[in-house]
């Protein structure tokens, strides 16, 4: 079982055996073989995916605006002065969530956060100024701030998240999703669905989305830590469409393997939030499965096998638990 192994600190060989991706062979075997270099700026610029989603019919959050220069920075309050909803501030390079600012409500020189604080106007433009210096940026570049509306938070996760929107992570390899997990902020995490800053991580399903485990720091859970609810009862509403809207990102990069993270609005359905070249491991860790058998099974397939993205989500639920 993979959780006994990673428990008892299992050798490289005894990982493999298991049927766990490793990140060298990651690195190696996936993403330099199948991400070219020259194709990174279509998920790593937020604007560029966001373009690229509409052209193709991906549904994504409506966007505001950007900001690109620091004389720009004036022109924040004219771009939010006439919509009464929340908005979201993110770096066009970030990565991780870092940088993100989701102001929920508004009204003249006040701007409420996700837990209840309040910040001035000042201090947006302090968060937008930081943002273009490339304070969050991906190796420090400098950056633009992008305005997007805030995802309508569906009900169905109201107790399964601290403040937060939960996300649910689809890796997609060749066009095909392989494994999948949803992240619920928490606490700890300040309301991010960051597994790396305490979100609870449950993987999912591939055959029909309900939890297979629950991990916080890599450690099992069962119940959320901050609510109470037990995980094992969270369902995905739309959970066949949530593999389609990942399959169809295939067909608008030009990438092999890669992260889509996907929303649920209350009435828009599932939402393109972001894609990630260099998505992460511990989804292993959360679907108590390894990624290398799946990931050699659809290798070994014809790519003209299922040449639309639902042919290859009907094969992957088939294939993939």
């Amino acid at each position: 079982m993979l959780g006994k192994i990673l428990k008892q600190f299992a050798s490289p060989s005894a990982l493999a055996r298991a049927g766990v991706l490793s990140m060298n062979r990651r690195n190696r075997d996936f993403i330099m073989k199948y991400n070219l270099r020259r194709y990174y700026p279509m998920v790593d610029d937020k604007l560029r995916t966001k373009t690229l989603a509409e052209q193709f019919g991906v549904p994504v959050a409506p966007l505001i605006g950007a900001i690109r220069c620091q004389y720009e920075v004036k022109q924040f309050e004219n771009m939010i002065r006439n919509r009464s909803g929340g908005f979201v501030i993110k770096p066009g390079h970030g990565s991780g969530g870092r940088g993100i600012l989701v102001i929920r409500r508004h009204s003249g020189n006040s701007f409420e956060k996700n837990d209840g604080t309040l910040l001035d106007r000042v201090q947006i433009h302090r968060v937008i100024t930081d943002i273009l210096s490339g304070l969050y940026s991906l190796g420090g570049q400098v950056d633009y701030a992008l305005l997007e509306e805030c995802i309508d938070f569906s009900d169905v996760f109201r107790n399964y998240s601290y403040q937060g929107i939960p996300d649910v992570r689809v890796i997609v390899f060749r066009g095909y999703p392989v494994m999948a997990m949803i992240r619920l902020a928490t606490k700890q995490s300040d309301g991010r669905a960051n597994l790396h800053q305490g979100a609870v991580g449950i993987g999912l399903s591939l055959r029909n989305g309900v939890p297979r485990m629950a991990v916080q720091f890599n450690q099992p859970v069962s119940r959320h830590p901050d609510t109470g609810v037990p995980l094992r009862d969270l369902r995905v509403p739309f959970w066949k469409e949530h593999l389609e809207l990942a399959a169809r990102c295939a067909d608008m990069i030009q990438l092999g393997y890669f992260g889509a993270d996907i929303v649920l609005d209350r009435k828009r359905g599932p939402l393109l939030l972001e894609l990630n070249a260099r998505p992460g491991l511990a989804i292993q860790i959360a679907n108590h499965a390894g990624l290398a058998a799946r990931l050699e099974r659809i290798e070994q397939l014809d790519p003209a096998s299922h040449p639309t993205p639902e042919e290859r989500v009907a094969f992957a639920r088939e294939q993939f638990a």
